[in-house]
């Protein structure tokens, strides 16, 4: 008996033994502008496989799977790979942490890797070899600004462009600084799409990208300071060497830039000519004041409206108020605003609306009023006034002798604040208590209490249902893996705009459609036996060919320039020959 436990034990750490999960680095010593390969390979199919954070390098490339399997004199061996490729980010002694995988419900762990990086490796032109891309050249952030001496209040716009060179793209931006405004009004106009443009910089031929516009207001005079727009962009940058198919080889690389601190000398309004009655209006207005009706009836009431129209800081000035006799109860105004702002500035109109209730028969007038402004055109002040305007209350009670003078000559009544308009109404009210039956006795209160006893049967079903799920192993694997190539298919669409994360998405959508309509597993994924297979789920030829021709582009995609009507294509392709093979595969 001794001997058998013996010898099982032997057996189960041998098993054990023969399962392998290690890193392995195409070089430990590295140039700060060199790249290198890393594979986590194992000899056994494992799930749940988790990188390290990579602390020191940069991914440049990857990650990717590579799975053999062969059979030699009837034994039979397997090796999976995850490959990246990094470049580090500084100099010194690096280590690539442990990554992990789940083999047989047992975790593994790679062996942590040391990597010497050098300072950057400087490699001699081959005859005839172009010059490698100086980044700095090739990239500009540049803040224009229409004007850097405008009056207070006088609009000016600040357009950020990033120029780049023809021979050098961008797969990603992040801001690291926003620009800041202070003392400035200002408007974000919103950019719906990002379109490359052809122009010039430095007398060079560029394209660029318009990244923002805003619309700025100084609020006051002197050196108004714009804080910079910083980006920390991925830039793919051609190296001047060509791999073994003649293609020019491209490298990942990070460039950060800034469209710089940006000084506005703003110049303070003009003192002489100001008028009494200017409240900070500069642009180019209308004024007009407006009554609903002039002849009313007792208890009838109308609408005077203020307004201004035109462009300008519409939403940086207080409109007049008007001056009525104490016959007129004024209520405090409904202020409406109808403005856009374009790349030119703010245009529209705004306007107060006052109610105004007579509480007397009689003539009442409301004083011209006058609206002044500084026109940007001419430089100096403009003053528009509007015409007495005459209210008649045709009946109603007449108004005391003493109060006449004060209609035509008095000061004006004080407006009737809005919280006290009603104050009159409802002053004594009566309550009433309403009749409420008891919860207890009703139909809820029954339904209730016998709701619990109806919901067994429901849950004992439901409970049953669940168990046979589960034991259905097969089933929920091939669920899972449906639910899986649906999950990165949609990540790939959402991925568009990034290639690499596109194509992982993509590929990995793929390798779980081959799981839920096949029954395979990753390790059995050869060209051949997906082909086999196929084939004899009544698959078509041509759809068979163009699956797998698609699968090898998204391995090759990865690493190779595509522009964006590629991705989408490669996108709309896959999507058809899944739903191909959905109706095809019986």
């Amino acid at each position: 008996m001794k001997k058998s436990v013996f010898i099982l034990l032997l057996f189960t750490q041998a098993i054990f033994a023969q399962v392998q999960f290690e890193a392995k680095v195409s070089r430990q010593t590295v140039g700060l502008n060199e790249t290198m390969r890393v594979d986590f390979v194992m000899n056994a199919d494992g799930d749940n496989f988790t990188p390290p954070n990579f602390e020191g390098f940069k991914v440049v490339g990857g990650p990717s799977q590579s799975v053999s399997q062969s059979w030699v004199n009837g034994r039979s061996s397997f090796q999976k790979s995850y490959i990246y490729f990094l470049m580090p980010t500084q100099k010194g002694t690096q280590i690539i942490r442990p990554a992990t995988i789940e083999i047989n419900g047992q975790t593994y762990k790679t062996n942590p890797v040391k990597i010497a990086v050098t300072n950057a490796i400087q490699r001699p032109r081959m005859p005839g070899e172009p010059e490698p891309v100086d980044v700095d050249d090739a990239i500009h952030l540049v803040a224009e600004i229409s004007k850097t001496n405008p009056y207070i209040n006088e609009p000016i716009t600040v357009v950020y462009k990033l120029y780049l060179s023809y021979n050098i793209g961008i797969s990603n931006w992040r801001e690291l600084d926003k620009p800041k405004y202070n003392d400035f009004w200002s408007q974000n106009i919103d950019i719906k799409q990002l379109v490359a443009q052809q122009g010039t910089f430095n007398g060079e031929p560029m394209r660029y990208v318009v990244l923002r516009k805003t619309v700025l207001y100084p609020q006051k005079a002197g050196k108004l300071v714009i804080e910079p727009l910083a980006l920390d962009l991925d830039v793919q940058v051609p190296t001047g060497r060509q791999d073994w198919f003649g293609r020019q080889q491209i490298v990942q690389d990070t460039k950060k830039v800034s469209a710089g601190v940006k000084t506005i000398n703003v110049k303070a309004l003009p003192e002489a000519g100001r008028p009494d009655d200017f409240s900070g209006a500069v642009g180019s207005f209308d004024f007009s004041v407006k009554p609903s009706k002039t002849l009313l009836k007792n208890g009838e009431s109308l609408d005077l409206t203020v307004s201004v129209s035109g462009k300008g800081n519409l939403k940086l000035f207080d409109l007049p108020k008007p001056v009525v006799p104490t016959a007129l109860e004024m209520y405090d105004p409904v202020h409406k605003e109808n403005v856009n702002t374009p790349l030119s500035g703010m245009a529209g109109k705004v306007s107060d609306t006052y109610t105004i209730v007579p509480t007397y028969k009689g003539s009442y007038p409301i004083k011209p009023m006058s609206f002044s402004y500084f026109d940007l055109k001419t430089a100096k002040y403009k003053t528009i006034t509007s015409a007495e305007i005459m209210i008649k209350v045709l009946d109603g009670p007449g108004t005391p002798s003493s109060e006449e003078a004060v209609a035509q000559n008095g000061p004006a009544k004080q407006h009737i604040s809005a919280s006290d308009q009603f104050k009159f109404i409802k002053l004594k009210t009566k309550l009433i208590a309403t009749n409420r039956a008891d919860f207890y006795g009703s139909g809820m209160f029954y339904g209730l209490l016998v709701a619990p006893f109806l919901a067994i049967p429901l849950i004992i079903l439901v409970r049953r249902k669940k168990e046979a799920l589960d034991r259905d192993v097969a089933g929920n694997r091939l669920r899972t893996s449906s639910r899986l190539a649906k999950k990165y298919l949609s990540e790939a669409r959402k991925n568009i705009a990034n290639k690499e994360k596109f194509y992982i998405s993509l590929e990995k959508a793929l390798h779980n459609f081959l799981k839920a309509k096949l029954g395979i597993e990753t390790s059995e994924m050869s060209k051949d036996r997906i082909r086999e297979l196929l084939l004899s789920r009544n698959a078509q030829h041509e759809t068979v060919n163009d699956f797998i021709k698609l699968t090898e582009d998204c391995e090759f995609a990865r690493y190779a320039p595509s522009s964006s009507s590629a991705i989408q294509h490669d996108y709309e392709k896959a999507a058809a020959i899944i739903s191909d093979l959905e109706k095809q595969i019986s």
